[in-house]
């Protein structure tokens, strides 16, 4: 029983970041796809959605690094230290907003870095095809910005990145159902 409620954390983690993003998002007309990042709405000074994104953050890697230390760390040992680092990096992400500057890319080019290995490791220790899907959607998102194929703002990848998620929130529904094959 223990092991399926701490599974709910990994189910609630990612959909507090993604409400959040999607509640500040909406909030701001001001916010454009083209021309922003996200952190944009994290903007302790500029933005009067500061408080809502920053704080789904901040919940999301909380809850996500209980699901890592608990349900998560018995289903894949591995990726459950790299999870906790991808955590943590999004909880920092949340305190170091764009009002700090440099500071704040210095947390989030990592964090998207440490996603991608969480995903990795994910995909061989678990043999996982969603999490290897979800990363090569990734991954193409952030190339096809980085070679200015298609015409939109860093925003777009940083929002496709999110995708990852997809296979914590599953793998945190199969153990929920105790199906832990994912």
């Amino acid at each position: 029983m223990e092991k399926r409620f701490y599974a709910l954390f990994g189910f609630f983690g990612p959909l507090a970041a993604y409400i959040s993003i999607g509640v500040s998002i909406v909030l701001s007309p001001w916010f454009s796809w083209e021309s922003n990042a996200l952190s944009d709405l994290g903007h302790a000074v500029k933005s009067e959605v500061a408080s809502i994104f920053n704080f789904g953050l901040l919940l999301a890697g909380f809850l996500l690094m209980i699901y890592a230390v608990t349900a998560f760390r018995k289903h894949a040992k591995y990726t459950s230290i790299c999870l906790l680092t991808s955590a943590f990096m999004i909880q920092l992400l949340a305190t170091f907003d764009e009002v700090y500057g440099f500071l704040h890319y210095a947390v989030s080019v990592p964090h998207f870095i440490m996603l991608s290995i969480t995903s990795i490791v994910y995909t061989i220790e678990k043999k996982s095809s969603l999490a290897m899907i979800t990363l090569m959607i990734a991954l193409g998102s952030w190339a096809l910005y980085g070679m200015k194929i298609c015409n939109f703002g860093v925003a777009v990848p940083e929002t496709i990145s999110k995708i990852v998620m997809l296979w914590i929130i599953y793998s945190a529904i199969k153990i929920y159902l105790n199906k832990e094959t994912v």
